[in-house]
């Protein structure tokens, strides 16, 4: 009789080619610095490093806190729509979801000095919104399949549906093959949602006449959820023969596999930061932000079934859950900012090595080693760049503003298209002198591409744009 194979060996070697956890993409995805903040700050391209911006300095550098001349509270909520046009063998795909939430609330409270100043700070912000979707359907005229991939691997799923068959020496099991050989239409929706928040303690005090340093606590908690159905059906009728001993497998018609990660996350990390006047209208800053440790428990899920032209076959849902930690890289950032005249204009530059992404618990020692392995050998150092403008109306009082974030792909010899470029615009009002009320509108666009199975042989290439448009209020006390 055949050997039974766990399915944890499924689950291991299919972590390269398709979408399961514990891999180094998951390390990436909460290593990845999103572009959500307060509209004030993002509408000039979120280079708020190193003049007075808005609660989000305790995100970017908690030192420019100091700057402020009096306590504010500030709130505010973001729309995100995610497009995304997927050519999978050379047929074109196009779908979009949207997400709204809360983005910002909290307090920076400017304390009475003698000398210089005092701010402390508590708030809540959302760091990242997961959004995400994929959408393909074509006819794969290769002799591959997800199915030849499974039994490659012996995997008890292909097995279990009657899509393979074993091979026996006497009684002693071998292996198991199929007679599928490809030439099959393949189709499926990759959707993800959740999104990490962020609560913040933030201080920052001038140490010296024009020299401001501030340090931030970031708490995170939040949850990630992927969800994938994956198809292949016999569009054009080439296996009419039975797929396995089992007289009833004939004329095959589907295969459809659906995975489910749900993850839920908490971590901290802190951040260093300083600002230093120069004179009235240039700044300089510097800011530290140690690795974040995060703790990730996950629920996976897999289900899959076959149909033929007079029977169905499908396996029992298998459930497992698992905990392990991912530590995040390092980040030094340095910003400078220049006003005359009602206009402000400002830079920020921040170096990431990814390669310093770790798995550093949890998992056997094995998948942990691989893990960082692979880590270390297709991750490389990116320098992120912002620049971002300001004009202020000499009346009424409304304020202008414009940005553009780039940055680079993490991933070793990525060509330029799959880089992250955001275009940034904006808007303030301030009514009565203590009511701020801002509007940003932002847009990226990029390139990537996933591997339904394999590399490079059912893969989806893809054309993303997102669109974030965000409110925010301070009021000054």
């Amino acid at each position: 009789m055949k050997q039974a194979v766990k399915l944890f060996i499924m689950i291991s070697i299919l972590g390269t080619g398709s979408l399961l956890a514990q891999n180094p993409n998951d390390a990436l995805r909460l290593s990845e610095p999103d572009v959500l903040s307060d509209a004030r700050n993002l509408g000039m391209g979120n280079t708020n490093i190193s003049f007075d911006g808005s609660f989000s300095s305790g995100v970017f550098n908690p030192a420019v806190f100091a700057l402020a001349e009096k306590s504010v509270i500030s709130g505010g909520f973001f729309y995100n729509n995610f497009d995304n046009d997927v050519t999978f063998q050379n047929s074109q795909s196009n779908f979009s979801n949207s997400s709204n939430h809360l983005s910002q609330f909290g307090i920076a409270v400017a304390l009475p000095t003698l000398k210089g100043s005092m701010v402390f700070a508590l708030g809540y912000s959302k760091m990242k919104d997961f959004n995400n979707i994929v959408k393909f359907d074509g006819f794969n005229g290769s002799n591959t399949s997800m199915i030849q991939d499974l039994t490659s691997v012996n995997d008890d799923i292909a097995y279990d549906l009657n899509l393979s068959y074993p091979i026996f020496d006497g009684d002693q099991w071998l292996y198991d093959e199929t007679i599928i050989n490809g030439n099959l239409n393949q189709s499926g929706t990759i959707i993800d949602k959740g999104g990490i928040d962020n609560w913040n303690l933030s201080g920052a005090v001038e140490i010296a006449r024009d020299l401001f340093v501030g340090a931030a606590l970031n708490i995170y908690s939040g949850s990630f959820t992927r969800e994938r159905d994956y198809y292949e059906d016999d569009t054009h009728d080439r296996y009419s023969q039975p797929t396995s001993p089992d007289y009833l497998s004939t004329d095959f018609q589907t295969f459809h596999f659906s995975e489910q990660i749900d993850w839920d996350l908490s971590g901290w990390d802190m951040k260093f930061g300083l600002v230093y006047n120069f004179d009235r209208s240039s700044k300089f800053s510097a800011v530290i932000k140690l690795p974040t440790q995060y703790t990730i428990t996950e629920d996976y899920i897999v289900e899959a079934y076959s149909d033929f032209a007079d029977i169905s076959y499908s396996i029992e849902p298998y459930v497992s859950e698992i905990e392990y930690d991912i530590k995040t890289p390092f980040e030094l950032a340095g910003g400078y900012s220049y006003s005359i005249a009602g206009l402000t204009l400002a830079g920020q530059a921040k170096l990431v090595d990814y390669t310093q992404m770790e798995f550093s618990e949890g998992l056997t020692i094995s998948h942990r080693s691989d893990n960082n392995r692979l880590i270390k050998e297709n991750f490389r150092t990116v320098l992120d760049y912002s620049v971002g403008a300001a004009y202020e109306l000499p009346y009424p009082e409304v304020t202008l503003r414009a940005g553009f974030i780039y940055s680079p792909s993490a991933y070793k010899n990525d060509p330029s298209e799959f880089d992250k470029k955001y275009l940034t615009l904006g808007v303030g009002f301030v009514a009565s002198k203590v009511l701020a009320i801002d509007l940003a509108y932002v847009h990226g666009w990029w390139q990537t591409y996933g591997d339904n199975y394999g590399v490079d042989v059912s893969r989806t290439n893809q054309e993303i744009a997102r669109n974030n448009v965000v409110l925010s209020l301070s009021y000054g006390i």
